[in-house]
């Protein structure tokens, strides 16, 4: 099998600064000082701008929204993503810009939807107010592991408000990534949950995709599910797929894994083989099941008549893992 290009956002953009935002004031002083990036959302949507984030001067925003800290840039985003110093549109005070150089520290800021009209107005022409499954495909991979992350902290806050425990009111701390109870002094901390998505091969090395009712008749895609209460992520991959579509796996060999934070999925992916051929979908979850070939993949993709999931997708990095190379669409040319 050929190697294809590693799954997507395998290095840190953002050093998250455990020590750092812990310190009394720290979120406070970033916010005030006018030197920090700062993204904002709304509606789970940020500012987008020649297919990148806009970060805005934070004193230019209300001070009653939420307000986390992201972290600081690492190296990662000049070496890794191509993002030179010399191409960053540097911030002033009262200024807005796009790009990201090493060393600037990156704040959230979530504002209600009643801010967006004025959010808009100060940020450059052209600028709009997009979703990360909108942006993605044409985000810089430095901005698009950022949205991740925000989008991911941002669910968090919004889905747990309250103590679990007594049922009060919880208060961010830590610059955002802690929520304390102030009834019985209980620390929460943000939650992800372990799902694990699968590339399915045959013994006559085709690749078995599903759909659901949900999705368009041609859509097709690697199989997931989540991780149950003391279930290694082995275990999982075989039950899964197995309530999934009736295959029996073997043989399962980690990937790589993908923040999904929809609201808050870890995304582990998995080749697993199976000495199956027959994949009987449950009609629940799974509602068409179909293996195959690398050039029938590829022919139906290119003609239009399959659909699969898309480049940024850890999904689409599995099928194109198996496939050992580019899958293309309709239009697209070979390079």
């Amino acid at each position: 099998m050929i190697q294809t290009e590693p799954l997507p956002w395998t290095e840190a953009v953002l050093d998250r600064g455990c020590e750092r935002r812990s310190a009394p004031g720290f979120l406070e002083g970033l916010r005030a000082s006018g030197e920090s990036r700062c993204m904002i959302l709304v509606d789970g949507k940020t500012l987008i701008h020649s297919d990148k984030i806009v970060f805005v001067d934070a004193r230019r925003l209300p001070t009653d929204g939420l307000a986390v800290y992201l972290g600081r840039a690492t190296a990662a985003a000049a070496r890794v993503f191509g993002v030179e110093p010399a191409q960053v549109q540097r911030p002033g005070p009262a200024s807005v810009s796009t790009g990201l150089s090493p060393e600037d520290d990156v704040l959230l800021v979530v504002l209600p939807a009643e801010a967006a009209a004025a959010l808009l107005s100060m940020a450059p022409a052209g600028t709009r107010l997009a979703g990360y499954r909108e942006a993605a495909l044409s985000l810089p991979a430095a901005d698009a592991g950022i949205f991740i992350e925000a989008s991911a902290i941002a669910n968090w806050h919004r889905t747990h408000k309250h103590c679990p425990l007594c049922g009060a009111i919880t208060r961010a701390e830590a610059a955002g990534w802690v929520r304390r109870c102030p009834q019985d002094n209980s620390e929460h901390y943000p939650r992800t949950d372990p799902a694990i998505i699968v590339a399915v091969v045959g013994p006559d090395e085709r690749i078995l995709l599903g759909g659901g009712s949900k999705w368009e008749a041609n859509r097709y895609s690697t199989l997931a599910g989540f991780v149950e209460p003391g279930e290694s992520l082995e275990q999982a991959v075989v039950r899964e797929i197995g309530e999934e579509v009736g295959v029996r796996l073997h043989s399962p060999s980690y990937l790589g894994s993908q923040s999904w934070p929809f609201p808050a999925s870890l995304m582990l992916g998995y080749l697993a083989r199976t000495d199956d051929t027959e994949a009987v979908p449950d009609g629940v979850e799974i509602t068409r099941a179909r293996w195959f070939s690398r050039d029938e993949l590829q022919q139906a993709v290119s003609r239009g008549e399959v659909v699969i999931s898309a480049r940024t997708s850890i999904a689409r990095a599995l099928i194109e893992h198996w496939y050992g190379g580019r899958i293309l669409e309709a239009g697209e040319v070979a390079e």
